[in-house]
């Protein structure tokens, strides 16, 4: 790129090449008279190639014309602009970072790396390098089809969050929607799924309420959101409690067994399986929130059947009861931040102009000469020729720009000095490329 944008330079600055001694042997040519002198053809003729931006060289009966190095120009700025591009992709890849956080409604995250449940820093990103912006979720609403052969899409996904750029900010409100996410101080937040969380209430062996939150159960189909989750209750006594079911938003019976008609909560219930023992939560590795390990565990015998809200199972054995509450609704969020992004844009649009106007400047050259002619008129020779002209068009062109020469040579014969004077071999370089 250096070298052919030092030759550009160079050549920009270089005047056209003297005109042909035989201008009919170009590929386009032309031949008029005119009742000008050969000094004031010429003056006229290049006032028409002026006007027409023409950069202009003049010389003893002859007047030559270069146009289009934009051309080069616009190839330079596309290939540039790639390498550009691909520097904006590196700065996004070394300083930028993706996560994901899921967020029930009524609580709220800070922006930290342990809030987080998803962390994919670049290579250059640090823990106090994250934005410090807090976020909650205040409440999340959902449409869907509920007729015909897509009954069940959605149609909206509404969640009206509040938000903060740093602690002690103004506090911001705004309705996040799919395709249109939050800005926060550089990161941007999209939704990109929702689910239920069931509100379980658990007392245990003793009596005393060890657990009394929404658990967030995932999606297992997208048709009527049947949801699966677990509950962990390590603080029971005298043995630990642990629950697996599944949540039910329009929960209806399909030859005995019960399955969820519509995505929308119309008819929620939810149906668990009971077990006691160890949840090995106390050592070991991390376990996953949404899986339950039954290894030490112990079946309660006890059938599971469907909850709605406000109905509660007694554990057998005196283990304790669960009580189904209610439910909430959670979001999923992706949050971004991509400082290469804008000038990756900016690169991609300077990409995108450099390559039409490549395609679309021609590089072309005009030549005409001025000389007497046997009958006392002037004969005046255009010559033509477009170095790159893949498109086509420098026909026409040609043909309207000899045009405008002829009629810029007519007029009547003149005894006097021209007002313009063409000057005998010297070089001059007038206008702009285009």
């Amino acid at each position: 790129m250096i070298p052919r944008s030092v030759r550009l330079a160079r050549s920009a600055r270089t005047p056209p090449p003297p005109a042909p001694r035989n201008l009919a042997r170009l590929p386009q040519s032309t031949r008029h008279e005119s009742t000008l002198d050969p000094a004031a053809a010429l003056g006229a003729a290049a006032g028409v190639l002026r006007r027409r931006k023409f950069r202009l060289r003049t010389g003893d009966g002859w007047v030559s014309a270069e146009k289009g190095y934009r051309r080069e120009l616009g190839n330079l700025v596309f290939h540039l602009a790639l390498l550009a591009l691909l520097c904006s992709v590196a700065l996004g890849g070394l300083f930028g970072y993706k996560a994901n956080r899921l967020l029930v409604s009524g609580t709220s995250f800070a922006n930290t790396v342990t809030a987080l449940d998803e962390f994919h820093p670049g290579r250059l990103v640090s823990s106090s390098d994250l934005q410090p912006f807090t976020m909650t979720l205040n409440r999340f609403t959902a449409s869907y089809v509920t007729s015909g052969p897509t009954r069940g899409q959605p149609l909206s996904f509404n969640a009206y969050m509040s938000y903060s750029a740093q602690p002690g900010a103004a506090v911001r409100h705004d309705n996040l929607r799919v395709n249109h996410p939050i800005n926060v101080d550089g990161v941007r937040v999209f939704i990109i799924g929702h689910g239920y969380a069931p509100v379980f209430k658990v007392s245990d062996g003793t009596g005393k309420v060890v657990f009394d939150q929404p658990v967030p159960f995932i999606a297992v189909n997208t048709s009527g959101l049947t949801s699966q989750g677990v509950v962990k209750v390590p603080d029971a006594h005298p043995d630990q409690l642990g629950f697996a079911g599944v949540f039910l938003p329009t929960a209806v019976d399909a030859g005995g067994v019960l399955e969820s008609d519509f995505p929308a909560p119309l008819n929620p219930r939810v149906s668990l399986i009971s077990y006691k023992g160890n949840l090995g939560m106390d050592s070991g590795p991390p376990q996953s929130v949404y899986t339950l390990n039954t290894a030490g565990l112990t079946q309660l015998p006890l059938a599971p059947r469907p909850l709605a809200a406000g109905q509660s199972i007694k554990l057998p054995g005196g283990a304790g009861t669960l009580t189904f509450t209610g439910y909430r609704q959670w979001i999923s969020l992706a949050i971004t931040y991509d400082p290469g992004q804008l000038p990756a844009l900016i690169c991609g649009l300077a990409a995108l102009a450099g390559l039409l106007l490549s395609f679309f400047v021609r590089r072309r050259r005009v030549f005409v000469r001025a000389y007497p002619g046997p009958d006392g008129q002037t004969v005046v020779d255009v010559g033509g020729l477009a170095r790159s002209d893949p498109a086509g068009g420098f026909d026409e062109e040609f043909t309207g720009l000899t045009a405008a020469l002829r009629a810029a040579s007519a007029g009547s014969p003149r005894t006097d000095p021209p007002r313009t004077q063409i000057p005998s071999l010297t070089t001059t370089t007038e206008g702009k490329s285009d």
